[in-house]
């Protein structure tokens, strides 16, 4: 029997369609988008009133997807912003003969593991490099955008403002293909945390945090700096202690220095302080010291 791309790829973009992801269409073998440019715009049809870029064009009409791949057997592009999605991009190292360079995989599963959480139960595909597309279903109320290296290095992530090709689609380099998970997962909240930009405190509870860490411990300082300084009555004991048990995995790692956790952390604790300095620093001190003695020797990430 003959393999019919168009038709291959027609039931890949009605079944990513199904799924509520908007599809446009991608040139044949390629990754670039097939929609015209806006140099080149006709401004008729869908953009009689201006042009319309592939993320507005974007689609889950049954009808539209049919009209477009019956004819030409398009590669499948998935605009993420539009289809409520988050997707991690983990690539390979671009010289994989020579490199030493870990895998986006390999960092992301040590980041998830430093986090405290296994690698995400999702629907992923292998893209035509031998990369991983971790799909996640994004926040409600919050519109992330693409990153590149924020996660980590070989870790990217694309949101709004981008797309993915999805499963199913080919290029010289190989084929998109699905591997494993039914649905997209909801974006782990330690996740957001890294990808969502962090909130301007109120003046009163301001405490401003500066490290060179890289970027996965720089967002965890900030996250808990901001916990502790925001933290009510009767739980800043508590917020304070687990605040500092929970950084000082990053000291054990070598990601922190134990100074600079030690200063955010006291002068987040004083911005509503209920209790004596020498207090909160004691409590700093014993969660700091029972954190980096119990996770000591387990390695930073690669």
């Amino acid at each position: 029997m003959t393999h019919d791309p168009r038709s291959a790829l027609l039931h890949a973009a009605l079944d990513a369609a199904e799924r509520g992801w908007h599809v446009f269409p991608l040139r044949p073998g390629t990754k670039r988008p097939a929609l015209h440019g806006e140099t080149a715009c006709p401004h008729t049809g869908p953009c009689t009133t201006g042009h319309q870029k592939w993320e507005q064009r974007a689609t889950t009409d049954p009808d539209r997807i049919r009209a477009a791949w019956s004819h030409t057997p398009f590669n499948i592009g998935i605009a993420t912003g539009p289809s409520g999605l988050v997707v991690i991009d983990l690539d390979m190292p671009k010289d994989k003969g020579t490199s030493d360079a870990p895998s986006g995989a390999t960092t992301f599963k040590a980041l998830c593991e430093r986090a405290g959480h296994a690698v995400p139960d999702t629907y992923r595909t292998r893209t035509a490099s031998g990369g991983e597309h971790l799909y996640f279903t994004a926040p409600d109320g919050i519109r992330l955008s693409n990153t590149a290296g924020t996660i980590g290095e070989l870790v990217d992530t694309r949101a709004w403002g981008g797309y993915v090709v999805a499963a199913g689609s080919t290029i010289p380099t190989g084929r998109y293909e699905a591997l494993c998970g039914s649905v997209a997962a909801p974006l782990p909240g330690w996740l957001q945390t890294i990808l969502q930009p962090a909130p301007k405190p109120t003046h009163a509870r301001s405490v401003p945090v500066s490290t060179h860490a890289p970027a996965y411990a720089a967002a965890a300082l900030r996250n808990e700096v901001n916990n502790v300084a925001t933290a009510t009555d009767g739980t800043r004991n508590t917020t304070l202690l687990r605040a500092a048990r929970a950084l000082g995995r990053l000291i054990a790692s070598g990601d922190l220095h134990r100074t600079e956790v030690e200063d955010a952390l006291s002068r987040a604790a004083a911005a509503n302080a209920t209790q004596s300095q020498h207090y909160y620093d004691d409590v700093i001190s014993r969660g700091l010291g029972w954190s980096i003695a119990n996770n000591r020797g387990k390695g930073r990430a690669a």
